[in-house]
């Protein structure tokens, strides 16, 4: 697995330098192409006692609100690449998630972050993380929240033996390949000895890649597997979380809580999830 590409996706109501700058380092770091994604859809909720014509031109007005947006996010990702031949600007008036799950076909990696604050929650403006996750089919790297820069010296895998967390393992190679430190840790939901048996394989199967892995693994003592990976995380000092997202169905995840839903919350993390 290498990176060759890397799309970047920009929020139309955020400034475009800093979450730019952070891909832009990765993508130098990989020698890989970088696509600037930027995406937002006119609202179409207006007030019922508006008549047609009123309703056209309130989405009117809103359509150029967004094209005037992202004719300065332009403007602003030029001047931060320059005349860098490798980075390229795509835009779409669309929901944002989908517009990004759909060009992900021309990248190995998506990179996004926190939403403004004003946008949270807002899927017309921003993108809805879980939804990205489950319909990109690539890797999604949640920055931190603030951008600080990707060393990626000491990395957490989480490991559950799923599909998920084997499809992370393969998809964040070449962060693990350039890490100093890989720590596979397993929270045990398992059991013990599984727990350590698996663990075991991964550690074994890295270190084939060129990877220095080593293994740790905490019994349950009745907190959350998240809880127990974004703890263990800070413990080692791990800068990159590598886990499989959702291994339990979106919907249990938002009714009864889970690894995922924990992970995106915790954003003095870069977090890599893959489904």
């Amino acid at each position: 697995m290498i990176y060759t590409t890397i799309l970047v996706q920009l929020d139309i109501d955020a400034p475009a330098t800093p979450r730019l700058v952070f891909a832009q380092e990765i993508a130098r770091k990989f020698e890989a192409d970088l696509i600037a994604m930027t995406a937002g859809e006119p609202s179409t909720l207006v007030s019922p006692s508006e008549s047609s014509p009123d309703v056209a031109e309130v989405l009117r007005r809103r359509t150029l609100e967004l094209e005037e947006r992202i004719r300065k996010l332009k403007e602003e990702f030029l001047a931060v690449v320059g005349n860098n031949e490798r980075a390229s600007w795509r835009a779409e008036l669309d929901d944002p998630t989908r517009a990004v799950a759909l060009h992900a076909r021309a990248a190995d990696l998506v990179i996004t972050g926190a939403p403004p604050a004003a946008a949270a929650g807002d899927f017309q403006r921003t993108i809805d993380p879980g939804a990205l996750i489950l319909s990109t089919g690539r890797p999604v790297l949640f920055a931190a929240d603030d951008l600080s820069l990707l060393k990626g010296d000491k990395v957490m895998v989480a490991w559950k033996d799923c599909r998920e967390s084997r499809r992370a393992l393969v998809d964040a190679m070449p962060f693990l390949r350039n890490a100093k430190e890989v720590t596979v840790f397993s929270a045990a939901e398992e059991g013990a000895l599984v727990a350590r048996h698996g663990t075991a394989d991964v550690v074994r199967f890295l270190m084939k890649h060129g990877v220095q892995a080593r293994s740790e693994f905490l019994e349950s003592d009745g907190s959350s597997a998240g809880d127990a990976i974004v703890i263990a995380a800070d413990q080692i000092g791990a800068d990159l979380i590598v886990a499989g997202g959702y291994g339990h169905s979106r919907f249990r995840e938002w009714a009864f809580g889970g690894a995922t839903r924990s992970l995106l919350r915790s954003g003095s993390f870069h977090r890599l999830l893959s489904n």
